[in-house]
């Protein structure tokens, strides 16, 4: 099986000359976490050829990719789903080509009384970004089990980005919090009384039919029209990537930290099982994407540009 991958990662990369200049490479901006890391099989094996046809850069943050995008300067873009819905509702021309990652985001921290949501009655609890995804998702989780948001707990916005809550968190400057992998595997390994109380991709699932559609990996309409057979190659590199990186942990925490995404093997070992991997190509999942987006839109319509994308937004 380790073979087979291999050979057929680098296949991808031998499909051009391999004198491409950087202009005329495929370009593929990707995120910094779960995303990069079902990608680091794919990452690595164009670092093996000399001058390969596809390039892979890794951003630390979304609106990196974001800047990327709308300079036209990248083929394939990693995104959260619901920014990549925005993009397309102002018109810019990428379509959704797949769900690499799924719900990544946990309530954790060093409170050991939360057993269930019940407990959090009386609690304060951290959030940040307010009005944005995972502050949205979280308070609909809430709802749905019967809490009250304004009576029943606390939502403290004091840590306005998600490396201010980490570090909070690791500092028990904030008891629970609302964070995405991999920082609470990073915060874990700083402060061993932290701990994940609820998955909440498992607890969305609990009140919905599918899981949490949370990022998205974005193509350029041109090149799904000019590049069909390095487009299909590529998306079943990155799927292939991805799987080998769920069948292969100890070795993929080696790349994760060659490449690095994240620091140490340890923290690698711990994240890559609650980073939700799984690679689905969006024309197999249209009907999980769109309900995902229709509940989004009904708690907050701005997070996905005040409308549900039309069926061009999905890749065919």
């Amino acid at each position: 099986m380790k073979k087979i991958y291999g050979v057929f990662l680098l296949s991808i990369v031998l499909l051009s000359c391999s004198e491409k200049k950087d202009s005329e490479k495929i370009k593929i901006a990707t995120l910094k976490g779960p995303s990069a890391i079902g990608m680091v099989k794919m990452i690595d094996s164009l670092n093996q050829v000399d001058n390969p046809n596809i390039e892979i850069t890794i951003h630390n943050e979304p609106i990196q990719v974001r800047k990327l995008m709308l300079e036209n300067k990248v083929d394939f873009a990693i995104l959260p789903t619901t920014m990549g819905v925005i993009l397309y509702n102002k018109g810019l021309p990428y379509k959704l080509a797949a769900i690499p990652v799924w719900g990544t985001l946990y309530l954790f921290g060093n409170d050991t009384t939360v057993k269930t949501w019940n407990d959090l009655k009386g609690k304060r609890i951290n959030l940040m970004a307010k009005g944005m995804t995972p502050d949205v998702l979280f308070k609909y989780l809430l709802v749905q089990n019967d809490i009250d948001l304004s009576r029943d707990v606390i939502l403290d916005y004091s840590f306005p980005t998600h490396i201010d809550l980490a570090n909070a968190v690791a500092a028990n400057q904030a008891d629970l919090a609302v964070i995405s992998e991999p920082l609470v595997s990073l915060v874990m390994q700083k402060n061993k009384q932290v701990h994940p109380i609820m998955d909440l991709n498992t607890e969305w699932q609990k009140v919905n039919e599918a899981p949490i559609a949370q990022t998205a990996f974005l193509v350029h309409e041109d090149f799904t029209l000019q590049n069909k057979i390095e487009l299909e190659k590529i998306l079943q590199a990155y799927k292939n990537s991805s799987n080998w990186v769920i069948q292969n942990q100890e070795k993929a925490a080696e790349f994760i930290v060659k490449y690095n995404i994240l620091p140490n093997t340890e923290v690698a070992l711990s994240t890559i099982p609650r980073c939700n991997l799984d690679f689905k190509e969006a024309s197999e999942i249209k009907k999980e994407i769109t309900e995902y987006l229709k509940t989004f839109y009904k708690l907050n319509p701005v997070i996905v540009g005040d409308k549900i994308p039309d069926d061009n937004f999905f890749l065919n």
